[in-house]
Protein backbone atom coordinates (compact mmCIF):
# COMPACT_ATOMS: atom_id res chain seq x y z
CA UNK A 1 0.00 0.00 0.00
CA UNK A 2 3.05 2.31 0.07
CA UNK A 3 3.96 2.04 -3.33
CA UNK A 4 1.24 4.12 -4.40
CA UNK A 5 1.13 5.38 -7.98
CA UNK A 6 2.83 2.63 -9.80
CA UNK A 7 -0.25 1.50 -11.94
CA UNK A 8 -1.37 4.70 -13.60
CA UNK A 9 2.44 5.18 -14.71
CA UNK A 10 2.93 1.83 -15.98
CA UNK A 11 -0.63 1.72 -17.87
CA UNK A 12 0.28 5.62 -19.07
CA UNK A 13 3.56 4.76 -20.69
CA UNK A 14 1.99 1.30 -22.49
CA UNK A 15 -1.00 3.35 -23.90
CA UNK A 16 1.44 5.99 -25.52
CA UNK A 17 3.78 3.31 -26.62
CA UNK A 18 3.67 1.55 -29.69
CA UNK A 19 5.53 -1.33 -28.95
CA UNK A 20 9.38 -2.39 -29.32
CA UNK A 21 11.24 -3.11 -26.27
CA UNK A 22 10.40 -1.69 -22.86
CA UNK A 23 13.36 -2.02 -19.82
CA UNK A 24 12.06 -1.85 -16.40
CA UNK A 25 15.58 -1.12 -14.03
CA UNK A 26 15.18 -2.03 -10.58
CA UNK A 27 12.13 -4.40 -11.84
CA UNK A 28 13.13 -7.19 -8.59
CA UNK A 29 10.02 -9.63 -8.60
CA UNK A 30 8.15 -8.30 -12.07
CA UNK A 31 5.59 -7.26 -10.52
CA UNK A 32 5.27 -3.65 -12.31
CA UNK A 33 4.65 -5.51 -15.14
CA UNK A 34 1.30 -6.61 -14.25
CA UNK A 35 -0.09 -2.92 -14.29
CA UNK A 36 1.19 -3.04 -18.29
CA UNK A 37 -1.88 -5.21 -18.56
CA UNK A 38 -2.47 -7.16 -21.50
CA UNK A 39 -0.32 -4.40 -23.97
CA UNK A 40 2.56 -5.96 -22.61
CA UNK A 41 1.74 -8.55 -25.51
CA UNK A 42 2.55 -5.50 -28.17
CA UNK A 43 5.95 -5.62 -26.97
CA UNK A 44 8.67 -7.70 -28.91
CA UNK A 45 10.59 -7.70 -25.84
CA UNK A 46 10.42 -6.58 -22.04
CA UNK A 47 14.00 -6.93 -19.93
CA UNK A 48 13.77 -7.13 -16.15
CA UNK A 49 16.95 -5.62 -14.59
CA UNK A 50 18.13 -6.28 -11.29
CA UNK A 51 21.28 -6.66 -9.26
CA UNK A 52 19.24 -9.59 -6.64
CA UNK A 53 19.31 -12.76 -8.66
CA UNK A 54 16.83 -14.31 -6.25
CA UNK A 55 14.42 -11.57 -6.86
CA UNK A 56 14.54 -12.17 -10.42
CA UNK A 57 13.69 -15.64 -9.82
CA UNK A 58 10.65 -14.84 -8.70
CA UNK A 59 9.81 -12.33 -11.96
CA UNK A 60 10.96 -15.69 -14.23
CA UNK A 61 8.30 -17.68 -12.41
CA UNK A 62 6.02 -14.53 -12.70
CA UNK A 63 6.35 -14.50 -16.41
CA UNK A 64 6.48 -18.90 -17.33
CA UNK A 65 2.84 -18.26 -15.08
CA UNK A 66 1.01 -15.50 -17.17
CA UNK A 67 2.42 -16.69 -20.60
CA UNK A 68 4.76 -13.60 -20.80
CA UNK A 69 7.26 -14.94 -23.48
CA UNK A 70 8.53 -11.70 -24.16
CA UNK A 71 9.48 -11.06 -20.48
CA UNK A 72 13.46 -11.86 -19.96
CA UNK A 73 15.24 -11.22 -17.01
CA UNK A 74 18.56 -10.03 -16.51
CA UNK A 75 21.17 -10.11 -13.34
CA UNK A 76 22.80 -6.37 -14.07
CA UNK A 77 24.09 -3.11 -13.10
CA UNK A 78 20.87 -0.29 -14.01
CA UNK A 79 24.19 2.13 -14.40
CA UNK A 80 25.85 -0.09 -16.94
CA UNK A 81 23.75 -2.23 -18.64
CA UNK A 82 22.44 -1.69 -21.98
CA UNK A 83 20.45 -4.26 -24.20
CA UNK A 84 21.57 -6.60 -26.70
CA UNK A 85 18.95 -5.45 -29.05
CA UNK A 86 19.79 -2.05 -29.41
CA UNK A 87 17.60 0.75 -28.58
CA UNK A 88 14.77 0.54 -27.03
CA UNK A 89 11.49 2.63 -26.57
CA UNK A 90 10.11 2.48 -22.79
CA UNK A 91 12.33 2.56 -19.61
CA UNK A 92 10.96 2.59 -16.43
CA UNK A 93 12.22 2.60 -12.76
CA UNK A 94 9.46 1.90 -10.05
CA UNK A 95 10.64 2.38 -6.51
CA UNK A 96 14.19 1.76 -7.64
CA UNK A 97 16.04 5.01 -8.24
CA UNK A 98 15.97 5.53 -4.38
CA UNK A 99 17.99 2.46 -3.40
CA UNK A 100 20.36 3.24 -6.62
CA UNK A 101 23.46 5.56 -4.78
CA UNK A 102 24.40 6.47 -8.69
CA UNK A 103 21.08 7.15 -9.22
CA UNK A 104 21.71 10.20 -11.77
CA UNK A 105 24.97 7.45 -13.72
CA UNK A 106 21.19 5.13 -13.93
CA UNK A 107 19.09 8.22 -15.43
CA UNK A 108 22.02 8.49 -18.01
CA UNK A 109 22.46 4.86 -19.31
CA UNK A 110 18.57 5.33 -19.90
CA UNK A 111 18.89 8.32 -21.73
CA UNK A 112 21.59 6.08 -23.68
CA UNK A 113 19.63 2.97 -24.56
CA UNK A 114 16.55 5.25 -25.57
CA UNK A 115 15.45 5.98 -29.00
CA UNK A 116 14.45 9.20 -29.84
CA UNK A 117 10.95 9.26 -28.89
CA UNK A 118 11.11 6.86 -26.06
CA UNK A 119 9.61 7.41 -23.21
CA UNK A 120 10.69 6.86 -19.32
CA UNK A 121 9.07 6.69 -16.72
CA UNK A 122 9.37 7.17 -12.93
CA UNK A 123 8.00 6.38 -9.75
CA UNK A 124 9.24 6.89 -6.54
CA UNK A 125 9.60 8.78 -2.89
CA UNK A 126 11.23 12.10 -3.08
CA UNK A 127 11.61 15.42 -1.24
CA UNK A 128 11.41 19.34 -2.95
CA UNK A 129 14.93 21.30 -2.94
CA UNK A 130 14.27 24.56 -0.55
CA UNK A 131 13.66 26.67 -3.36
CA UNK A 132 12.42 24.96 -6.12
CA UNK A 133 10.68 25.92 -10.06
CA UNK A 134 7.64 27.71 -9.21
CA UNK A 135 5.57 24.94 -10.99
CA UNK A 136 6.86 22.55 -8.52
CA UNK A 137 5.92 21.66 -4.84
CA UNK A 138 7.92 22.88 -1.78
CA UNK A 139 8.20 20.78 1.34
CA UNK A 140 8.27 22.47 4.40
CA UNK A 141 11.46 21.93 6.41
CA UNK A 142 10.16 18.97 8.46
CA UNK A 143 9.54 17.09 5.54
CA UNK A 144 12.80 17.42 3.58
CA UNK A 145 14.28 16.97 6.95
CA UNK A 146 11.99 13.40 8.35
CA UNK A 147 11.31 11.34 5.23
CA UNK A 148 15.34 10.81 4.55
CA UNK A 149 15.97 9.74 8.06
CA UNK A 150 13.34 8.01 8.34
CA UNK A 151 13.62 5.90 4.94
CA UNK A 152 17.43 5.56 5.28
CA UNK A 153 17.35 2.47 7.36
CA UNK A 154 15.67 0.49 4.55
CA UNK A 155 18.48 1.75 2.28
CA UNK A 156 16.13 3.93 0.86
CA UNK A 157 17.41 7.91 0.02
CA UNK A 158 14.89 10.11 -1.26
CA UNK A 159 16.23 13.27 -3.25
CA UNK A 160 15.48 16.81 -3.99
CA UNK A 161 17.63 16.21 -7.24
CA UNK A 162 15.34 13.27 -9.12
CA UNK A 163 13.15 15.78 -10.66
CA UNK A 164 15.22 18.80 -11.37
CA UNK A 165 17.66 16.01 -13.40
CA UNK A 166 14.48 14.21 -15.10
CA UNK A 167 12.83 17.41 -15.86
CA UNK A 168 16.22 18.80 -17.71
CA UNK A 169 17.64 15.43 -19.32
CA UNK A 170 13.94 14.66 -20.61
CA UNK A 171 11.01 16.00 -22.01
CA UNK A 172 8.74 16.10 -19.36
CA UNK A 173 5.16 15.02 -20.86
CA UNK A 174 3.59 14.28 -17.47
CA UNK A 175 4.13 14.99 -13.71
CA UNK A 176 2.09 14.26 -10.26
CA UNK A 177 3.30 14.90 -7.05
CA UNK A 178 1.44 13.35 -4.04
CA UNK A 179 1.30 12.16 -0.97
CA UNK A 180 0.30 8.15 0.23
CA UNK A 181 -0.30 6.37 2.85
CA UNK A 182 2.12 4.97 5.58
CA UNK A 183 0.10 1.50 6.88
CA UNK A 184 -0.50 1.83 10.73
CA UNK A 185 0.11 5.74 10.71
CA UNK A 186 -2.94 7.40 9.85
CA UNK A 187 -1.78 10.73 10.02
CA UNK A 188 1.45 10.51 8.09
CA UNK A 189 1.49 10.73 4.15
CA UNK A 190 5.07 10.11 2.44
CA UNK A 191 5.57 12.49 -0.79
CA UNK A 192 6.36 10.59 -4.36
CA UNK A 193 6.56 11.58 -7.64
CA UNK A 194 5.46 10.14 -10.79
CA UNK A 195 6.85 11.27 -14.12
CA UNK A 196 6.28 10.83 -17.57
CA UNK A 197 9.06 12.08 -20.01
CA UNK A 198 10.64 11.43 -23.81
CA UNK A 199 13.84 11.48 -25.42
CA UNK A 200 14.26 13.94 -28.13
CA UNK A 201 16.96 15.39 -29.85
CA UNK A 202 17.12 18.60 -27.95
CA UNK A 203 17.98 16.81 -24.28
CA UNK A 204 20.30 14.29 -26.71
CA UNK A 205 22.97 16.95 -27.26
CA UNK A 206 22.90 18.44 -23.37
CA UNK A 207 25.84 16.42 -21.79
CA UNK A 208 27.78 17.49 -25.33
CA UNK A 209 26.83 21.68 -24.55
CA UNK A 210 29.16 23.23 -22.24
CA UNK A 211 28.48 26.93 -22.96
CA UNK A 212 24.70 26.75 -21.35
CA UNK A 213 21.65 24.75 -20.79
CA UNK A 214 18.19 25.92 -22.29
CA UNK A 215 20.60 29.87 -22.51
CA UNK A 216 21.76 29.48 -19.14
CA UNK A 217 25.24 28.37 -17.81
CA UNK A 218 25.28 24.93 -16.47
CA UNK A 219 27.73 23.38 -13.86
CA UNK A 220 30.42 20.97 -14.93
CA UNK A 221 30.88 18.18 -12.67
CA UNK A 222 33.74 16.64 -11.41
CA UNK A 223 32.65 13.39 -13.01
CA UNK A 224 31.66 14.77 -16.60
CA UNK A 225 27.96 15.17 -16.53
CA UNK A 226 26.46 19.03 -16.87
CA UNK A 227 23.82 19.59 -14.12
CA UNK A 228 21.56 22.19 -14.78
CA UNK A 229 22.00 25.16 -13.00
CA UNK A 230 20.80 24.67 -9.24
CA UNK A 231 21.84 20.90 -9.74
CA UNK A 232 22.61 18.73 -6.47
CA UNK A 233 22.84 20.15 -3.71
CA UNK A 234 22.38 23.63 -4.84
CA UNK A 235 20.21 26.48 -4.18
CA UNK A 236 17.62 27.31 -7.15
CA UNK A 237 17.02 31.00 -7.98
CA UNK A 238 12.91 30.25 -8.16
CA UNK A 239 11.25 30.64 -5.09
CA UNK A 240 8.15 27.86 -4.45
CA UNK A 241 4.69 29.10 -5.24
CA UNK A 242 3.10 26.23 -2.70
CA UNK A 243 4.45 24.72 0.55
CA UNK A 244 3.33 21.55 1.92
Amino acid sequence: RLLQGREELYRRLASDAQGGTWVDLGGGTGSNLEFIGPAIERFERVYVVDLAGSLLQVAQQRAKERGWNNVETVVADATRWQPPTGEVNVVSCSYSLTMIPDWFAALENAHRMLATGGQIGVVDFYVSRKHPDQERRRHRFLTRSFWPIWFSGDNVFPSPDHLPFLAWRFKQQWLSEQRAKIPYLPLVRAPYYQFQGTKTAATNGKLQNRDGIDGREGEKRTDGIDMPPGGPGQKNSHPADRET
